[in-house]
């Protein structure tokens, strides 16, 4: 049985492509995430990548990307007895703004130990680090307009 144990959702002027732009750069995934450490992916930022994450406090983790669309980002943990599930969703609304949701996730037989272990951490911050990564997408969006400004200026 999945139980979800936090949502977040945010809506954006930033396009969908800063967002994973962003998820696609997990080394940066610290300056917005506030309970990691530091992420490593093992190769390509695509469906069945794995890689390493340490959050803060805890075991470094292996996860691997499952889903990766242009509207989903799906990462998954193992963790003892339990499946640690990430599952980012992308749209734009009919006003053209970017609405983000994630939705974490526990399953498995020892899904309620690791509920009481992480739960209201991930609960906690969860929003905020979705806020943090918004501001950040934003702030990227405007130099790569900049950016294509420029080049039809010059043009």
């Amino acid at each position: 049985m999945t139980k979800t144990i936090a949502t977040a959702q945010i809506s954006s002027t930033a396009a969908p492509a800063a967002f994973f732009a962003r998820w696609a750069d997990m080394a940066t995934w610290p300056e917005w995430n506030a309970d990691t450490e530091w992420v490593r992916l093992d190769g390509p930022f695509a469906q069945g990548s794995t890689g390493v994450l340490k959050p803060k406090g805890g075991p470094r983790t292996r996860f691997v990307i499952e889903v990766l669309d242009e509207a989903e980002f799906t990462d998954v943990s193992l963790l003892l007895g339990a499946r640690l599930t990430f599952r980012h969703l992308v749209r734009v609304d009919p006003a053209g703004r970017t609405e983000v949701e994630v939705a974490v996730s526990l399953a498995g037989p020892l899904a309620p130990l690791w509920r009481r272990i992480l739960g209201k951490g991930i609960a906690a911050t969860l929003q905020q680090d979705l806020e943090a990564l918004r501001a950040v997408a934003e702030r990227a969006e405007p130099a790569a307009g900049q950016q294509a400004d420029q080049q039809t200026a010059a043009a």
